[in-house]
């Protein structure tokens, strides 16, 4: 008799268990944690180990991104940019590292006071774009410049002899003016790249091609009007993209995670002589981005809002 009480009370132990289990874990809030990183500056190439902090390179992307993937808690990452765009190269290898990210994580992408041109452009695969009412963002174009000093270098008594392999070799070295079939080249190369920033926008934010090419003026928009025109999402500061990511990878009660940037303390002291000698020159980081483009010999094109 004892022993057939026993086993009708190991029976209801187990049924209860069977019950109450699943409730108990379904009411619990999913675990998961959200990284935020910050991505400020003119998008360049470099090492993220060397750059101060008002640059952003494919390199300290990468290196957030394998932060974050080896964490496996993480499931949502929020960027936070800042960026008036710039080199085109950089922009599109920082866009394929987002895209690979976005096959494992949630990506949410939180706009500052400026996300424009190549800014918007690293932002436009995301799950989800926040903007402030006040962000400065599109500036969808690109723009490239040809520099020549010919008459510079008559007036200062310099003539340079060119020998050259190939009809065209000389044309950017900014030593006589281009004639009207280079300028040809120089204007279809920038068509090529204005019609990849507009093909990645259709993408992105699901417009059409003809809608994209309406907005592609170069214009900047506030967030408000961005909004209106399909080019982010929602209104919000940060906190409001951490909610959207939260909502969007079902985390309940998410763990916020701040990453920092490597190499901080030789970051900050870079950072400091990059500020030091731009005060001096009286220049701003976009300028000296500028000059760096304007000293090579081939101009590049570049999705980058210069005010």
């Amino acid at each position: 008799m004892k022993k057939r009480a026993i086993i009708i009370s190991l029976c209801i132990l187990a049924l209860l268990a069977a019950v109450l289990i699943p409730i108990i874990l379904l009411s619990r809030p999913a675990a998961g944690k959200i990284v935020v990183i910050s991505l400020s500056g003119t998008i360049t190439t470099g090492d993220p180990s060397l750059s101060s902090s008002s640059t952003i390179t494919p390199g300290l992307v990468r290196y957030y991104l394998s932060k974050a993937e080896a964490d496996k808690a993480v499931k949502a990452i929020v960027f936070r940019i800042e960026s008036p765009g710039g080199e085109i190269e950089p922009c599109q290898e920082i866009l394929l590292e987002i895209e690979g990210a976005k096959a494992t994580k949630t990506i949410v992408v939180s706009m500052g006071g400026m996300a424009a041109s190549g800014g918007y452009y690293i932002s436009t695969q995301a799950d989800k774009i926040v903007a402030l009412p006040t962000t400065q963002t599109g500036a969808i174009g690109v723009i490239s410049a040809a520099i020549n000093v010919k008459g510079l270098l008559e007036k200062l008594g310099i003539q340079i002899e060119i020998f050259k392999g190939g009809k065209y070799k000389d044309m950017y070295w900014g030593l006589r003016e281009l004639t009207p079939e280079e300028e040809t080249i120089m204007q279809q190369m920038v068509d090529e790249y204005y019609e990849q920033f507009i093909d990645v926008v259709a993408e992105g934010r699901g417009l059409s091609q003809e809608v994209v090419k309406n907005l592609a003026t170069g214009q900047l928009y506030s967030g408000v009007k961005a909004k209106d025109l399909g080019l982010v999402d929602e209104l919000g500061d940060l906190d409001t993209a951490i909610n959207s990511a939260a909502e969007l990878a079902g985390i309940k009660a998410p763990v916020v995670e701040y990453y920092k940037q490597p190499g901080l303390i030789g970051r900050l002291l870079s950072g400091l002589v990059n500020a030091i000698q731009t005060r001096i020159s009286g220049l701003s980081a976009q300028d000296m981005i500028l000059l760096e483009v304007l000293s090579h010999n081939y101009p590049q094109p570049l999705f980058l809002y210069q005010s």
